[in-house]
């Protein structure tokens, strides 16, 4: 009995430690809205096409009020999907997701001329279609 009590005692602990280190926000549940899609990289983009991307893809947060932050990268397990009309999948190689301060900021950056350039950017490193998908902060 004594021992089941330590462990308890010791699970309460860490867990308190834990969420000590959380930001404050964070623990009471942000509102944030996160927008990521996955998508086909171009066989034939350039290494610097790549570069244009990375850099236009980071620079968003400085040009579109309320997107936050941007991550871009490869995806650890591509994504294979299949469209409503090929025998073979659309395999998603890479992706992005931007953190949005809330839903607002989604459609400020949807309507946004910075977006608009970014998409000449974009289209250059992907085949057209992406997969996506946006989660909301409780």
């Amino acid at each position: 009995m004594m021992q089941i009590m330590r462990r308890i005692t010791l699970l309460c602990s860490t867990l308190l430690v834990m969420l000590a280190f959380l930001p404050a926000d964070a623990a009471a549940g942000e509102k944030k809205l996160m927008h990521c899609f996955a998508f086909t990289e171009i066989e034939t983009a350039t290494d610097a096409d790549w570069a244009a991307f990375m850099k236009a893809t980071n620079e968003l947060p400085d040009k579109i009020e309320g997107l936050e932050r941007v991550w871009v990268g490869k995806l650890r397990r591509p994504l294979r999907q299949f469209g409503r009309n090929q025998d073979e999948p659309m395999v998603r190689q890479s992706g992005v997701c931007m953190e949005m301060a809330d839903e607002a900021a989604l459609e400020v950056y949807a309507k946004h001329p910075a977006h608009t350039e970014w998409v000449e950017v974009y289209a250059k490193v992907r085949v057209a279609g992406t997969t996506t998908f946006d989660i909301l902060g409780r």
